[in-house]
């Protein structure tokens, strides 16, 4: 468990947790739980105006939360929004690489490929991006959480759905990559898988949701995943014990129990 302030040092600052996606959805959600446990926060959203707006509504004020312009496809933006951080609030305690979009696919639709690079620049190498800035001063303090948000989609992939699983299956084993290199030095990966969340990314899905929860409920349960320092977690547990299924399940039984399952809506549709 990640050790308190009070713990360490009585006259400390709060411990910082730096949050990217941070507008909408799981990002506003688990800065919302993160506050409420006392953290700082840096929050790095593309719509930074709607954010500064939802800290107000919420009564967070200055001393306890920065807002960071930056779009995580843009690598030097969010560099140097985490060397502002480190200046101004100091090297955060978490970073949670939350930034991700979703949409569908058609790989024989030729504009669709300019949707699957945008979908993997900015949940493969913008979780990396996040991490980047932090990761040699983190080891060499001995200390910190790099959390990566992947989802339960990267276990098998769904038809239509091929640049989103592709990217989440690739941000977990890029976290299970990471883990190892960090192994001994203090810093810990949290790599969180989510199931189906009420977010505006799923809101428009046009199939079944089996064991949907809402992004609150999600961030209480990822905030303690995150100060336990669990290497892996996907939330719902439900959903964990049905990806483990799904993994075991023959390539013929998926095919047939995925046919006729409506597709992710596409940019167009």
């Amino acid at each position: 468990m990640l050790p308190s302030h009070t713990d360490a040092d009585p006259g400390a600052a709060p411990r910082l947790a730096y949050i990217t996606g941070a507008s909408s959805g799981i990002g506003q959600a688990l800065a919302l739980a993160f506050h409420r446990a006392g953290w700082r926060l840096t929050l790095v959203a593309r719509r930074a105006q709607d954010t500064r707006a939802w800290l107000d509504a919420n009564g967070i004020g200055a001393d306890r939360a920065a807002v960071h312009a930056a779009d995580v496809r843009d690598i030097g933006a969010v560099v140097d929004s985490a060397r502002r951080c480190i200046a101004e609030q100091g090297l955060p305690d978490a970073v949670v690489a939350n930034a991700g979009i979703s949409v569908g696919i058609d790989t024989a639709d030729f504009g669709d490929l300019e949707v699957m690079r945008a979908t993997l620049e900015t949940n493969v190498l913008g979780m990396a991006a996040t991490f980047h800035p932090f990761l040699q001063a983190m080891r060499e303090r001995g200390s910190g959480r790099l959390v990566g948000i992947a989802s339960v989609a990267g276990v098998r992939g769904l038809p239509g759905h091929g640049a989103y699983c592709a990217s989440k299956a690739a941000a977990i084993a890029y976290c299970e990559s990471l883990r190892g290199e960090c192994r001994g030095s203090g810093v810990e990966v949290v790599t969180l898988l989510p199931g189906y969340i009420d977010t505006p990314l799923t809101r428009g899905n046009r199939y079944s949701m089996p064991f949907l929860m809402s992004a609150d409920a999600f961030a209480e349960r990822a905030l303690r995943a995150i100060d336990d320092g669990d290497s892996y977690r996907v939330i719902p547990w439900q959903m964990g014990v049905l990806a483990k299924l799904l993994r075991a399940l023959p390539n013929g039984l998926l095919d047939r129990a995925l046919s006729g399952r409506q597709r992710k809506r596409r940019r167009d549709e």
